[in-house]
């Protein structure tokens, strides 16, 4: 296993690196990668042992491969593939597939990274490319909004790489399970690193202008995967730390309140999207045992859904209602709301139930009221008028729209047992209390929250604010 994570790693780097080199055969080594990279995540889950090797003795690189691992690198991998064959089309230059590739080894590696010095060298390399990414058609407003990412999250990472050195300092080491001899200030920077760098709770408020600002593929990435490399960290360190598992499902709970409450009152179909993201990572930290699987089935209904919005004739929610979109886009968008909804036949519903079933009484009826916040959110997507169209469809939308359906039913195999007749009931009545509630009440309601938080000088205050929440409570 350990010859082939280090393939698995350093292979995806080269052939990014080398792409220049062969412009014309780049999306196909792209496709090579991905295509690698799926079946080392298949490995990995079909070993069911744990496997921590440890590179340059026990002061370097550690790692850890597990079920947890092979889940986020499956994820991984179907959302690059996803973006590969809607990019397939579209000419992209090498620059892309060199960044995309890059990308997708950076990932991985964070994906099995088990020490917080190596972690801390794959999310800046992560934050390069992804601004590249956002930067590529290199309009202005592109290019700001991709320094405004990059800014942020290269000032999250100072504050993460502080309390890395602070780990090192008390133990000699950098691996995870040193955190709980660092001081709690150590915790607390670290903390807010991953929390901005993953968009996770206020320190999330970056990811709705960026998601919706990008292009359609680059928000896929974001959305999908890129920030999930913020999560992991967190739910392997709650794994490893009881201690610090409390911390984590709080801020997961607060998250998916925060993401769902926030995006109620937006008009923008992309931003939404984005703070439904905020919402759904709340939901994979406050199971970390089961966060790969939640994650799995986040990415892939996320990509459906930001694929199908790319293709609407506008992002502006009121004027979907004016002008219905065509039925062959609609169907695919209310498959997609189904299932991050919870409803029974895809993966979301055995997802949800997973997660669920980890949690105790409190936490369980929290979580419940934010899945109905959830079926709420995407009523706004599911009640869009739609009708039959002649406007042809590219052949290449519809391939890619039929494989993330498969792969949303596919994937329901995962936890057969939620189908049990108390969780179908359960799971049908919180989809249509959401939608009562939205048609109701929501659907009336025209105010939105105000953007200031979004600015870049109060997204850095943020920071302060959550740093000084979080030493509080490593403290008491």
């Amino acid at each position: 296993m350990t010859p082939l994570t280090i393939v698995g790693i350093t292979l995806p780097l080269l052939i990014g690196l080398t792409i220049y080199l062969l412009p014309p055969l780049a999306p196909y080594l792209a496709l090579g990668i991905t295509l690698l990279s799926l079946g080392y995540s298949v490995q990995i889950l079909g070993h069911q042992e744990v496997v921590e090797p440890q590179l340059l003795d026990n002061f370097g690189i550690s790692l850890q491969i597990d079920s947890l691992s092979g889940y986020f690198i499956l994820t991984n991998a179907l959302v690059m593939l996803s973006v590969l064959i809607y990019c397939w089309s579209q000419n992209k230059s090498a620059f892309f597939y060199t960044q995309f590739t890059i990308l997708q080894g950076s990932l991985n590696a964070v994906f099995i990274s088990a020490d917080f010095l190596s972690l801390y060298v794959n999310l800046e390399v992560i934050s390069i490319t992804v601004f590249l990414l956002i930067a590529y058609p290199l309009t202005d407003r592109l290019i700001w909004i991709g320094l405004r990412y990059l800014f942020i999250s290269n000032t999250a990472m100072l504050f993460y790489l502080v309390g890395a050195i602070l780990v090192y300092q008390a133990n000699h080491s950098f691996h995870f399970d040193g955190l709980m001899n660092a001081p709690p200030e150590a915790i607390a920077l670290i903390l807010l690193g991953l929390l901005s760098k993953g968009g996770i709770f206020i320190s999330g408020l970056w990811s709705p202008l960026t998601n919706a600002e990008s292009d359609t593929s680059v928000s896929v990435l974001l959305s999908g995967i890129v920030e999930k490399a913020g999560v992991f960290p967190l739910i392997r360190c709650a794994l490893l730390l009881e201690d610090i598992q409390p911390i984590v499902q709080v801020l997961g709970i607060a998250t998916a309140f925060f993401g769902v409450a926030y995006g109620l009152f937006e008009r923008d179909t992309k931003r939404v999207l984005a703070s439904s993201t905020i919402s759904q990572l709340g939901w994979i930290m406050v199971a970390p045992a089961v966060g790969g699987i939640y994650a799995l089935a986040h990415g892939l209904v996320k990509a459906l859904l930001f694929f199908v919005v790319g293709a609407l004739p506008s992002r502006d929610l009121e004027q979907l209602q004016q002008k219905p979109m065509a039925s062959v886009l609609w169907v695919p968008l209310f498959i997609g709301c189904l299932s991050i909804s919870g409803a029974p036949l895809w993966v979301g519903f055995g997802a949800k139930k997973l997660t669920l079933a980890q949690l105790p009484l409190i936490p369980n009826i929290l979580m419940t009221i934010a899945a109905i916040g959830t079926a709420v959110l995407y009523a706004k997507f599911v009640f869009l008028p739609h009708r039959s169209s002649s406007r042809p469809v590219s052949p290449n939308f519809l391939i890619l729209v039929g494989v993330l359906i498969l792969g949303l039913v596919v994937a329901n195999s995962v936890y057969l047992p939620a189908y049990t007749v108390f969780n179908l009931f359960k799971s049908i009545a919180i989809v249509l209390v959401g939608w009562g509630l939205y048609w109701v009440v929501l659907r009336k309601v025209h105010w939105q929250i105000p953007r200031i938080g979004e600015a870049l000088e109060h997204l850095l205050g943020v920071m302060t604010l959550v740093l000084i929440i979080l030493f509080w409570g490593v403290v008491l």
